[in-house]
């Protein structure tokens, strides 16, 4: 790329061609104040407080006022002058009007103390203020959305969050009016702000305009203390900031990391931290005369290596939202200290062909976000990024919209997949397997991107395999929780002789020992509380009191994120370690506590630690979510979790809950024209009836969330892979 050399207050600076000035003087270390610019957002030169003095423009001739430097591009031989007389006198000018109508909220507003608009109005602005008259007041405040709230007389009307709305989420719910001294942010009339990443705004907003409902007046910068962590909602990896004060997560922040989430984070990451003290186990409990009952530690660490001991067979379901520390923790305790080989980390539906392409085409592999924007065409298959991978639905948007091709199979054509631009391949469920094999224009430049969901599909993640082997492009599996990777890392999989998660259901083993797992996840909820009912002995490692530990004979609490140090694994293989936020008593990570009952089996007599895995007699055909057999004679049901929706991890935030998506049917337009707005859909689990969407679907198929209503699909409406019918709901 061309270089272009500029003089900046006497400094010679060497940039590339295009660069904007402000750029140019942020590389030579010279500050320009600005509100508007935002580097990840276009130019747009609304708040003018970046003006500067350009004396020559590069041909010998110079402007004749002063630029505004976001959005003058350099040339070779510029001359520009940030601190000369003409550019303080603009830049002052422009803070003196800017503070005319803004009030005097700094002592209770919630961006005082890290509010640029602050910092500022001391460096560059003036030391006393002309204006005698009365400031400009508005009704305060409106509610953008549940978590967004709007102080009209502080917006300056940069348009950051405008431009944020429009650019990156493509969520341009937000927007400028009315026109001249009235403009103001607006939405729609009764049309909240709806956007998955909404929280940002309220983060890159310069001046405390927009403010949180939860942290509202609730602390100031300068009470908190500021921790770097990894958020833990989804295998994306993204950094964060965690402010805390005595012991309590007061906010959190997104974290910059331009190699993963750039300065992004999903309002999931940013306001789903209440679950870590809701609900809370607060010590180990035992179970007595068919009663649990607290117990100290060194209780119920003897009475869990006993009944591990002395069990027999023992299934180990150590869940996807593990550390990698904690996961390789579980994989030693299972193979060296029970000496069992049915573990496995899948709490959902899954398959035998998924089994293998984990150990063989994703443990040990990277592809990052970096081969991404490198890339000529990226395949989606089995994956909707904008609800299960927040971070990597900006990335794709991000080079969608500098030209890169992207192709999704999915079984209708979502919002998600139109904001990414995507050339959407309608598939029904189960048929990916053909659907890949015919997908064109992969090269060795492109990436394929297959999701965990396409474990119900036979054969299609042999099939991705064969396309990516063909043609040379990356492979790269994008799972949901974020232990996923780091368990397929840790080997936390059946090996020979070894029973999966659903085989471990119907094993009838002696023992389970079940950690972060919930019931209504897996493929058949109702023969996993069955299992937990049967089985001789149940160990449960959770936070909180769940279905699990209901049943549990041995309950022993482990720390949340927050409460233990670890290293998350993403999508891309990259290794993501986070600090301990809190020091609280007694907050075991899971592998502290599996180190405990190892310790405590050292005491046990060797030959009641036993494991006698041969007697175990299961079906493997039994297991398989891919091999469900279908019913001809109804559609074929298609599903995928929403980003918010009734998942444990997201329970305590009320704000973040209400901006939840509702729950829809979507049908084709011919049987929603049909059967009206109301429908109810019947599988072999259940009926649910709920209001109906009509959208562009693939034949013979029909779409709900997977767990925004009742228990979850699997629960209360249908088994993996099987078929449904819809009729009109009677009113």
């Amino acid at each position: 790329m061309t270089e272009v050399t500029v003089k900046i207050d006497g400094h010679d600076v060497s940039v590339p061609e295009g660069t904007l000035v402000i750029r140019a003087a942020e590389e030579a270390g010279i500050e320009i104040p600005r509100f508007c610019d935002h580097p990840l957002l276009a130019p747009v030169g609304a708040c003018r407080q970046c003006l500067v003095d350009i004396p020559d423009a590069g041909n010998g001739r110079g402007f004749p006022k002063p630029q505004a430097s976001c959005t003058i591009p350099v040339a070779e031989g510029m001359v520009v002058e940030t601190q000369n007389s003409t550019a303080v006198k603009a830049q002052q000018g422009i803070m003196e009007f800017l503070l005319v109508n803004h009030p005097l909220d700094c002592p209770v507003c919630d961006k005082g103390g890290e509010c640029p608009l602050q910092n500022q109005a001391m460096s560059h602005g003036q030391g006393e203020t002309r204006f005698e008259g009365t400031k400009r007041t508005f009704p305060k405040p409106i509610n953008l959305s549940p978590n967004v709230l709007l102080d009209r007389e502080r917006c300056i009307v940069c348009q950051r969050c405008t431009r944020f709305a429009a650019e990156i989420p493509g969520d341009p719910g937000i927007a400028l009016i009315q026109r001249g001294a009235q403009q103001q942010i607006g939405i729609a009339e009764d049309k909240p702000f709806s956007s998955y990443f909404s929280g940002n705004v309220i983060q890159i907003c310069p001046v405390g305009a927009l403010t949180s409902d939860d942290y509202r007046f609730r602390a100031r910068p300068f009470d908190l203390v500021s921790t770097p962590g990894v958020a833990e909602h989804d295998a994306c990896g993204a950094a964060v900031r965690i402010d805390h004060r005595r012991g309590k997560v007061m906010r959190r922040l997104a974290g910059n990391d331009p190699e993963v989430n750039e300065e992004w984070i999903s309002d999931k990451d940013r306001f789903g931290f209440r679950y870590a003290v809701r609900d809370r186990l607060t010590s180990p409990m035992v179970r007595e005369d068919g009663e649990l009952r607290p117990a100290s530690w060194l209780e119920a660490v003897a009475v869990a290596a006993a009944g591990l001991a002395g069990a027999g067979s023992v299934g180990v379901l150590p869940g996807g939202r593990l550390t990698l520390e904690d996961a390789k923790a579980y994989a030693t305790f299972a193979r060296d200290t029970l000496r069992t080989p049915h573990i496995d980390f899948r709490s959902r539906p899954l398959s035998e062909e998924e089994t293998g392409f984990l150990r063989s085409r994703v443990a040990g592999t990277s592809v990052t976000y970096a081969d991404l924007d490198a890339a000529d065409h990226v395949v989606l298959a089995g994956l909707e990024p904008e609800d299960e991978a927040g971070t990597l639905f900006l990335r794709l948007r991000k080079a969608n919209r500098k030209g890169l091709r992207i192709t999704t199979l999915s079984p209708y054509a979502s919002e998600g997949s139109r904001k990414l631009g995507a050339e959407v391949v309608l598939t029904a469920p189960g048929a990916e397997k053909d659907a890949l094999s015919q997908v064109s224009g992969v090269t060795e430049a492109s990436v394929i991107l297959v999701g965990e969901r396409l474990a119900t599909s036979p054969g299609a993640y042999s099939a991705a395999a064969e396309l990516a082997d063909r043609t040379g492009a990356k492979l790269a599996w994008v799972p949901r929780r974020a232990g996923d990777r780091g368990a397929v890392e840790a080997d936390l999989l059946p090996r020979d002789g070894g029973l999966d998660a659903e085989a471990i259901v119907r094993g009838n083993l002696g023992a389970l020992l079940v950690a972060g797992v919930d019931p209504d996840d897996t493929a058949d909820p109702a023969a996993f509380l069955a299992a937990l009912d049967q089985a001789g002995f149940v160990v449960s490692l959770e936070q909180r009191i769940t279905a699990v530990t209901e049943r549990a004979d041995v309950v022993l609490p482990v720390a949340a994120a927050s409460e233990k140090a670890g290293t998350f694994v993403t999508w891309e293989g990259r290794r993501r370690p986070f600090t301990q936020v809190f020091d609280k008593p007694a907050a075991y990570s899971d592998a502290e506590v599996l180190g405990h009952i190892t310790a405590e089996f050292a005491l046990v007599d060797a030959e009641s630690a036993e494991v006698a895995d041969e007697s175990v007699e299961w079906s493997p055909t039994t297991t398989d979510s891919a091999a469900t057999t279908t019913d001809s004679a109804g559609v074929r049901l298609a599903t995928w979790r929403l980003m918010l929706d009734n998942g444990t991890l997201q329970s305590g935030d009320k704000a973040l809950a209400a901006t939840a998506r509702p729950a829809f049917v979507r049908i084709s337009a011919a049987l929603h024209e049909e059967l009206g707005d109301v429908v109810t859909i019947t599988g072999d689990r259940g009926s649910w009836t709920l209001p109906a969407m009509a959208a562009e679907l693939a034949d013979n198929t029909v779409w709900v969330p997977t767990n925004s209503f009742g228990r979850g699909v699997w629960a209360d409406l249908a088994s993996p892979g099987s078929t449904v019918t819809i009729e009109g709901a009677q009113q």
